[in-house]
């Protein structure tokens, strides 16, 4: 198959333009037929005959093919959206399901497993081989392998009706944002709106052609570049009334209604979790991960409500008393289209700060090349074009990284705004695992990507980004990273297949570096004259930094405790008001607002747009926000651009995937466990 084109073909850099909908069945079927064979000779190893090589190394080997095809396939439906793929990657979903559960569900492949284990060679493994040995009759026990034929069966049903529900899911969300748009014809209503926001609308109708330029029509749609500067800015409440209500609709209304797919969803995992023997699906998902169990997960989740109630019901006063006063209007509850519009006003009012006059200083590809400079101060690699490489779009641009010493470790592309054929948000993912080299071959690079929905240029000016969207830019780069830097000889302990509570360790430290002056001044230039964000203006943004930071740090507990009741009492959501039973639980976490909209769990991708996902694991966010708070505190006092610091991260972390437990891996790097004080005195809470 090393030969072959399309899916199957073998290297690193894929030809996206052979990746056509046409082929996917043929050539994923053939994939399917190369896997079972592979688990098949596995099945057939004798007892007397088994070793690691033909057992536990020969399933780690089995299937990879398979895997780097359907990779593809899924990534193309994020980022290439059409009718075409969309019928072709929803035909092949339940066959590459079934396989895939059903590995650990094969009685004769666990058998030879198990046989293994027995032998005195399995007893005597020990480092990385032994981490994989324990990994992967974990992964096996806590996907059924051990349940009698009837479960096993029911089993793999689930996880089938699991994909094509949450696949639908994403499908709904993606149809409902592309199906709003709202145009103005009236440029009085665009009063308050920066003015890239203003072009960007512009330039979105002129795509559609609509308009001229005697009668020119603004074009806002639901995809974040767009909503967002309408809810911060607009001075018009009947547009930003329109827009968030639009917003709040998503995956509610028919045909895109995604309410009862919810509750199917729900009501698989908590079966899946009961057939092992489980009593939610939270337990059952986090039982390998830091928090272990659900109740931990929550307790966490109401630990740190507990730290920020003061400060958040402090800061809801203080708007309410500040919209009173700016509109001569009773102190009241706010309208849900009018909080983050008043929220900016306020803060520009106690700060001086307006985040849109830090624009000018972030053009992405200025941002681009002074994140791989901090890379490559701290890590010790280097990061260039890489020429002649083309992507699934003529925006996506493709980059090598280097060791120091010219080694090639992996190739990456980069995505960055919104199209309507491609899923909003921001993400990294992999494509394809490298390994180091050893003496019987060279290494081989891994292959990464990451994708946002960014500010766009706007005719010959280029994109500029808020601030927000370069923390998000930071973020996404940490987790490729953590998949570029992997240095494991086991492609499954690699990078970013960590526990779930660990993954977002890597990301969320790189966002220290958008705050400080040392690394700022590397790539925030404006875009015409080149000279540095002034001192008076990162002044003021430092000031605002914690602006509301009580508000913001409950939005996120809130979507962590919505996330943990829906998994741990499902049965609660099965019937009757889904959003006003999510109320009920998060009412605490929540502004008061005096109309209350939909609830966002029925566009919430996070847990609903695949089987897994982040369900029962957005409390992860904030966990590693408590490491990446502490672990920042070294580089802190060792040096923001200290190789040694970098190089300690990389060796104890970024190198090092799921060779070890997690806390472990943090110990190496900060010599004992987190402390949540930093994370706190970070968000102004201690």
């Amino acid at each position: 198959m090393e030969n072959e084109k399309g899916l199957l073909n073998a290297a690193k850099l894929i030809y996206w333009d052979e990746l056509t909908p046409d082929r996917i069945e043929s050539e994923i079927e053939s994939a399917l037929e190369l896997a079972k064979a592979e688990i098949e000779a596995i099945c057939l190893v004798e007892s007397d005959e088994a070793t690691f090589k033909n057992t536990f190394i020969a399933l780690e080997n089995a299937g990879q093919v398979l895997s780097r095809a359907w990779g593809r396939v899924d990534h193309m439906t994020s980022v290439k959206d059409s009718k075409e793929l969309r019928e072709a990657y929803n035909k092949m979903l339940p066959s590459v399901t079934e396989f895939n559960s059903g590995i650990p569900l094969n009685p004769r492949l666990w058998n030879v497993l198990k046989g293994f284990l027995e032998k005195p060679e399995a007893k005597e493994l020990a480092g990385i081989q032994k981490r994989f040995l324990d990994e992967t009759t974990a992964d096996f026990v806590q996907a059924g392998a051990d349940l009698d034929k009837v479960s096993k069966g029911r089993l793999e049903e689930i996880n089938k009706e699991l994909a094509q529900k949450t696949q639908k899911f994403s499908e709904n969300v993606l149809d409902a944002t592309n199906a709003f748009e709202l145009l103005v014809e009236d440029e009085a209503r665009l009063a308050g709106l920066p003015e890239s926001a203003r072009q960007a609308a512009l330039q979105s109708a002129q795509s559609k052609k609509l308009g001229s330029e005697e009668s020119p029509v603004w074009r806002f749609t639901l995809h974040a570049p767009s909503l967002l500067p309408v809810l911060k800015f607009a001075d018009d409440e009947s547009l930003r009334k329109e827009i968030q209500e639009a917003s709040s609709q998503i995956g509610l209304k028919e045909p895109y209604d995604n309410t009862y797919l919810i509750r199917d969803i729900l009501k698989l995992r908590a079966e899946k979790a009961f057939l092992i023997s489980k009593d939610n699906f939270a337990d059952s998902t986090l039982q390998r991960r830091m928090a272990k169990t659900g109740s931990r997960a929550l307790q966490f989740i109401e630990d740190l409500h507990k730290k920020a109630t003061a400060a958040f019901d402090q800061e809801i006063d203080e708007l309410e008393s500040f919209v009173a006063q700016k509109t001569g209007e009773p102190k009241d509850r706010l309208e849900p289209w009018n909080t983050t519009y008043w929220a900016e006003k306020l803060r520009q009012q106690k700060y001086d700060f307006d985040e849109e006059s830090l624009r000018p200083y972030f053009p992405i590809d200025k941002v681009l090349s002074g994140m791989f400079e901090i890379a490559e101060r701290l890590f010790a690699v280097k990061i260039r074009d890489h020429k002649g490489a083309n992507g699934w779009h003529k925006e996506v641009k493709v980059y090598d990284l280097r060791d120091d010493s010219g080694e090639l470790l992996g190739y990456f592309y980069a995505d960055w705004h919104p199209r309507e054929e491609k899923r909003g948000g921001a993400w990294m993912n992999f494509l394809d695992t490298g390994v180091p080299s050893n003496r019987e071959k060279s290494r081989e690079p891994h292959v990464g990507l990451i994708c946002g929905n960014m500010t766009a240029p706007i005719g010959d000016r280029p994109a500029l980004l808020t601030h927000d969207e370069v923390e998000t830019v930071f973020h996404e780069f940490g987790h490729l990273l953590h998949h570029l830097l992997g240095n494991i000889e086991i492609k499954s302990l690699s990078g970013v297949n960590v526990a779930w509570d660990f993954v977002e360790l890597p990301s969320q430290i790189m966002e220290n570096w958008c705050w400080n002056r040392e690394s700022l001044d590397l790539f925030a230039r404006h875009h015409e004259t080149g000279v540095a964000i002034p001192d008076e203006l990162f002044v003021k943004m430092v000031a605002a930094r914690n602006f509301n930071s009580g508000i913001m740090m409950m939005r996120q507990l809130s979507l962590g405790k919505m996330d943990l009741e829906m998994h741990l009492h499902p049965e609660n959501y099965y019937e009757g008001d889904l959003d006003g039973k999510i109320r009920e639980e998060i009412d605490s976490y929540s502004i008061p607002l005096k109309t209350q909209p939909p609830t966002l769990v029925r566009r919430f991708s996070h847990l609903f747009s695949s089987p897994v996902g982040y369900a029962a694991g957005y409390y992860s966010y904030k966990w590693a926000e408590v490491l990446d708070a502490d672990a920042f505190t070294r580089f802190e006092k060792e040096g923001v651009f200290s190789r040694e610091t970098g190089g300690s991260f990389r060796e104890n972390i970024l190198s090092k995937g799921n060779s070890r437990d997690p806390m472990e891996l943090f110990k190496g790097f900060m010599g004992r466990e987190p402390e949540p004080e930093a994370l706190l005195k970070r968000c102004g809470l201690a």
